[in-house]
C-alpha cells in the first residue's frame, strides 16, 4: 500500500456568512470544507457525503479541490447475491485490517436498494456492523441507490473519493446484492470480491455469465453449510472454462475503453477461492491474503495503471451522460416531451425518431 500520500496544505479559513434577521448563519466555503476533510473531521466527511448524494454544487466544488489528494486507497468491492453474508464479511474484513500492525484506516460504503414505490431505503448495514462503531479508525456510511442500477448509487464514486482524500487506506464498497447483472462494482474497485454461499441455487448458477465474471477473488461464505464442496467445484469448473481465454486484466470495464499501454500477458490472474465463515471470523486472514496478492499482481503487471485509466474514463462517461441529460431536461419543456410521448403512444412516431427530434431542439 503506497505510503507517500501528498502533503495536505491547509488554507486560511474564510467562511461565508449569511444574515438571517438578527442571527448569523455560517455557510462554510470550499476552503473550509477542504481543511476539515483533510484533517479527518468525521462530521465534515459525513456532511460532505450527504452533499454529494444530494448533487450539491458546493459538493462538486469541494470534490474538485480534494481530487489531487486522492488515488492512494485500495478500493475493494464486495458483491454477491442477497443472503450470502456480505455485510458480516465486510465487518470481519474491517476488523481484521484494523488488527494489522500498523493498522490501516478503513472506510466502508454500504449501498442499499431504494424502493421504487415509496422512494425510501432501509440503511441497515450499520446495524450488522455495530462491532465497528467504537473504532475511530473505521468510517461507515450507508447509501441508497436512489434508482441507480448495477448495484451502486450514482454518488458512490464521489463518496469513495472523499474517504480516499481523508486518508482511509482501505475502502470497502458493499453493493446492493441484486443479482448477476450487478457488475458496476468492477468499474469502481481495484479488487472485486464476489461472495457465494452454498444452498442458494443449483450448480448452473455458478457458470452463468455476469457477476461471476468480474471476480478477482471468490469468497465462499457460510462454509460450514452442507454443499460447500459442490459450490467450490462449480466455481472451479467455471474458472477452467473461462481462464484459458481470459486476458491478464479480465475486468469487463477494460473491454469497453481504450487505455495506454498493455498489461503483461505472461501473468494472467486466476481468481482464488477462499472459504469463510464470517460469523465466526474463520477464513478472513486467507481472504485478506488473497486480496493483497491481487493488489501486488496489479502493480507487478502494469495492470493497476491501466485499470485506473479505464476506471476514470468510465466515470467521465457516466458524468457526461448525467450532465447532458440534466441540461436536456432543463432545455426542453416538459409539455413538449409529453406531446412526443403522446405521439409515440398513438404510433405516430417511433421512440428513436422522437429522440432525434428532441435532440434537434437543443443543438
Amino acid at each position: 500500500m503506497p505510503k507517500d500520500r501528498p502533503n495536505r496544505v491547509l488554507m486560511q479559513a474564510s467562511p461565508c456568512a449569511k444574515q438571517d434577521g438578527s442571527n448569523t448563519v455560517e455557510t462554510p466555503g470550499a476552503d473550509v470544507w477542504l481543511n476539515r476533510v483533510l484533517t479527518g473531521d468525521r462530521r465534515a466527511v459525513a456532511r460532505l457525503i450527504t452533499l454529494v448524494e444530494n448533487n450539491s454544487s458546493k459538493a462538486r466544488e469541494v470534490l474538485a479541490a480534494l481530487f489531487p489528494h486522492t488515488g492512494q486507497a485500495h478500493i475493494i468491492g464486495v458483491t454477491g447475491a442477497p443472503g450470502t453474508g456480505k455485510s458480516t464479511l465486510v465487518s470481519e474484513l474491517a476488523q481484521a485490517y484494523r488488527q494489522q500492525d500498523p493498522p490501516p484506516r478503513v472506510g466502508i460504503i454500504a449501498v442499499d436498494p431504494t424502493s421504487p414505490f415509496s422512494g425510501g431505503a432501509l440503511l441497515g448495514d450499520r446495524i450488522r456492523m455495530r462491532d465497528l462503531s467504537g473504532d475511530s479508525g473505521v468510517f461507515i456510511r450507508s447509501m441508497a441507490t436512489r434508482g441507480s442500477l448495477g448495484g451502486l448509487a450514482r454518488a458512490t464514486s464521489d463518496a469513495v473519493k472523499v474517504l480516499d482524500a481523508t486518508g482511509y487506506e482501505i475502502i470497502l464498497v458493499e453493493t446492493v446484492g441484486a443479482g448477476q447483472s450487478e457488475v458496476d462494482i468492477a468499474k469502481a474497485a481495484h479488487t472485486t470480491v464476489v461472495v457465494e454461499a452454498p444452498g442458494l441455487g443449483d450448480d448452473v448458477q455458478a457458470i452463468k455469465a455476469g457477476i461471476l465474471e468480474i471476480a478477482d477473488v471468490f469468497a465462499v461464505n457460510k462454509a460450514d453449510r452442507e454443499g460447500v464442496e459442490h459450490t467450490i467445484m462449480a466455481l472451479e469448473m467455471m474458472l477452467d472454462l473461462n481462464h484459458a481465454s481470459r486476458p491478464a486484466l479480465h475486468h469487463s470495464v477494460l473491454t469497453q475503453t481504450t487505455s495506454p499501454g498493455e498489461p503483461d500477458q505472461t501473468a494472467a490472474w486466476r481468481p482464488p477461492i477462499c472459504k469463510t465463515i464470517a460469523t465466526r471470523g474463520e477464513g478472513i486472514a486467507d481472504l485478506i491474503k488473497a486480496i493483497k496478492t491481487h493488489r501486488a499482481h496489479l502493480e507487478n503487471t502494469n495492470t493497476l495503471n491501466l485499470l485506473e485509466h479505464a476506471r476514470i474514463e468510465n466515470e467521465l462517461h457516466d458524468i457526461l451522460g448525467h450532465l447532458l441529460m440534466c441540461r436536456f431536461r432543463a432545455s426542453v419543456p416538459s409539455d413538449k416531451l409529453q406531446r412526443l410521448v403522446d405521439r409515440i403512444v398513438a404510433r405516430e412516431l417511433d421512440p428513436y425518431t422522437a429522440a432525434e427530434i428532441s435532440l434537434q431542439k437543443i443543438t
